[in-house]
């Protein structure tokens, strides 16, 4: 492993940090992660030519792009060098709890929860307004004129589509990596909800973050969709992924949401309104529309899914170990 750890100590540790992000939830103040969402918009604001406080550095479709890999290393690779730099400084004890406060700090498992399940009791007692301002607050689609399916479809897909970002991807670079590993991938992850948008502001500039994050993605991306088709309508999820996954535009949620949605047997993509366009997306999933009750069955199946790579990589620690002592 390239955080030098051993395989049973990144799963102990793997099971803390996810105990801790259940029990604690997302810091009520000075998240790390959101002061890094500041920290990136001032550097974007900076190094864009085409942001509007900052015109006319360049239109070279060449120099837009330098620009914006400049401003992706200067905002990932210093944090993630402090972040080795302090590991190597502490004592062996102090290192591992640091390892997984880090995950803790990087994972968002209960904050999918959070902000998830309100919408699903909201539209349980026919609240409208309070579900469209909940559900406003976890997409970017517009949600002033949107009615409980719309909702439900769109708490939904956040659910299937952050399970990958905000928990699974996380999981799998800590393995690789430890807690830099973790902290490497929601940087990059985060950036790329930052910048990585195909508008003629981001379209250049972003095109670093949004590359970095597809190549980071795509393993984990996989082995979350086969996770969901285990978990679910196993053949339904498969046919959907082979069918419809390479129709959506993003190489990783494509597989994700599509497999995910026919694991749930719900039909979700399609219209959706951005910025006052109403967008016809492709179809994901087969199976009846979206309903609240099904945002609590995304919650379980993202839930169920985290058990069920927490307990695979136990097993493979402790097959690991015996390996070893036996050899020993």
């Amino acid at each position: 492993m390239l955080s030098g750890l051993s395989l049973p100590a990144l799963a102990l540790l793997a099971i803390a940090g996810v105990i801790l992000d259940m029990l604690l939830g997302e810091t009520r103040r000075w998240h790390p992660l959101v002061g890094f969402g500041r920290f990136a918009s001032r550097l974007e604001r900076q190094f864009n030519p085409l942001t509007p406080t900052r015109p006319g550095l360049t239109t070279d479709s060449s120099r837009c792009l330098l620009y914006g890999a400049l401003a992706w290393t200067l905002a990932v690779i210093p944090i993630v060098l402090l972040t080795i730099w302090m590991l190597h400084l502490l004592p062996i004890a102090g290192a591992l709890m640091m390892h997984a406060v880090l995950l803790y700090l990087c994972i968002g498992l209960r904050s999918l929860r959070d902000h998830t399940i309100p919408i699903a009791q909201a539209l349980a007692v026919d609240d409208l307004v309070i579900a469209r301002s909940l559900t406003s607050r976890i997409v970017s689609r517009d949600t002033s004129q949107a009615q409980p399916a719309d909702l439900s479809k769109a708490a939904v897909e956040s659910l299937l589509e952050n399970g990958n970002d905000a928990v699974f991807g996380t999981i799998f670079w800590f393995v690789v990596a430890g807690g830099p590993g973790a902290v490497l991938f929601r940087l990059v992850n985060t950036l790329d909800a930052m910048w990585g948008y195909r508008t003629p502001r981001y379209n250049l500039f972003g095109r670093v973050a949004a590359r970095i994050d597809d190549g980071l993605n795509w393993v984990p991306a996989r082995l979350t969709a086969v996770s969901y088709a285990l978990l679910g309508r196993t053949s339904l999820a498969l046919q959907c992924w082979r069918t419809q996954a390479p129709a959506w535009p993003s190489p990783n949620a494509g597989p994700v949401m599509a497999t995910g949605a026919g694991a749930l047997g719900l039909r979700l993509g399609g219209a959706a309104t951005y910025d006052g366009v109403l967008e016809d997306r492709p179809p994901l999933g087969s199976g009846t529309e979206a309903g609240g009750a099904d945002i609590q069955r995304a919650w379980q199946l993202v839930l169920r899914t985290t058990i069920l790579w927490l307990v695979l990589l136990s097993a493979s620690a402790i097959t690991f170990f015996f390996m070893f002592d036996m050899r020993a």
